[in-house]
């Protein structure tokens, strides 16, 4: 496959309009000393539901719709959001997914994050002088973005070190001054959108981990309720990931063959996975929060709809579970 499509000439507009509303959207803007420009969405800002919304587009790279609805589906959570995306492989997967781990430090000062957005497109890291990425899932989308200027969305509670950002830079090829960071913690307004607005991309991540031919992906949705944030890291967590699994619903248009579309609405779902059953604090809890024990086959929607464009034909699989999502959000 092959993309020309730029997810940093789509997301940016959506970061200078955030900055140039800051007050309005509730965010606080500071411009470090190297250039850098740090947007806080909910660690000294109070953030909001509309930040995230716009977060959750700029992580997509400029390439999908994040929007905020009431829905009927679940009497009691009906705030729901919905995501689509035209280019939903490149949208997804090659800017939303937060495949970039960042780290500096050791200890009680150490920073780690994941980092998503536009930035990682950039960053695909070469070796010996190669344009060749370096990260398989590049080599495999046969996409690599350029530009003078980007950003990227970490889900943390403090302000990252400036080895960090040079860091960013460094691997992007732009100056420190072309960097936008954005910071959303997971107990904020803002953090908790912007992570089920990944309701799409937890679908297209696992129809990689199956095989599934990424070309063969041509248009999805998704649609997730959201959940009330909580001060606790690790029920705030939990309830992201439950909004998806037990909330989420996923509609997939492919090319190919009736039965790779009904084998990959088949294996889709959360109720899949081994880890199936209980709300995710609780699973996290278990595997003593090692994020490594849970099976990855866990993280996809509850319900999943699979179109095969060439045939017509739609296949269903999973269901929605009120009551795992009731146990998650009313605790």
């Amino acid at each position: 496959m092959q993309h020309t499509v730029s997810v940093n000439a789509h997301a940016l507009p959506i970061v200078k309009y955030m900055i140039a509303n800051a007050d309005r959207l509730r965010l606080k803007v500071d411009k470090l000393g190297n250039g850098c420009t740090v947007i806080d969405a909910g660690i000294d800002a109070v953030g909001g539901l509309e930040a995230g919304r716009l977060i959750a587009e700029i992580c997509m790279g400029g390439l999908g719709t994040v929007t905020l609805t009431h829905s009927a589906t679940f009497g009691r959570w009906p705030l729901t959001v919905n995501v689509h995306s035209t280019n939903p492989v490149i949208a997804c997967l090659g800017s939303q997914y937060a495949g970039w781990s960042l780290s500096h430090g050791e200890g009680k000062n150490a920073f780690y994050a994941l980092g998503s957005g536009p930035a990682r497109a950039l960053a695909t890291k070469v070796k010996d002088g190669s344009e060749e990425p370096v990260e398989e899932l590049y080599k495999e989308l046969g996409y690599r973005d350029h530009g003078k200027e980007t950003a990227i969305v970490m889900e943390v509670d403090k302000v990252p070190p400036v080895e960090v950002i040079e860091k960013i830079a460094k691997a992007c090829k732009v100056d420190t001054s072309g960097v936008n960071v954005i910071l959303t913690p997971t107990s904020s307004l803002a953090g908790g959108m912007q992570v089920v607005g990944r309701v799409l991309e937890v679908a297209l991540h696992k129809a990689h981990s199956l095989h599934f031919p990424l070309g063969n992906i041509i248009d999805g949705t998704g649609t997730a309720p959201v959940p009330p944030p909580h001060p606790n890291f690790v029920k705030a967590m939990g309830r992201t990931n439950d909004a998806i699994l037990f909330g989420g619903t996923v509609h997939l248009f492919v090319k190919g063959s009736d039965e790779a579309a009904e084998m990959l609405a088949n294996e889709l779902p959360s109720s899949v996975s081994r880890d199936y059953g209980r709300p995710f604090a609780e699973v996290f809890k278990d595997y003593k929060y090692d994020f490594f024990k849970v099976d990855p086959m866990l993280f996809s929607p509850a319900s999943v709809i699979v179109t095969a464009v060439e045939s017509g034909r739609s296949f269903h699989a999973g269901k929605l579970d009120e009551a795992l999502l009731e146990r998650s959000f009313g605790e």
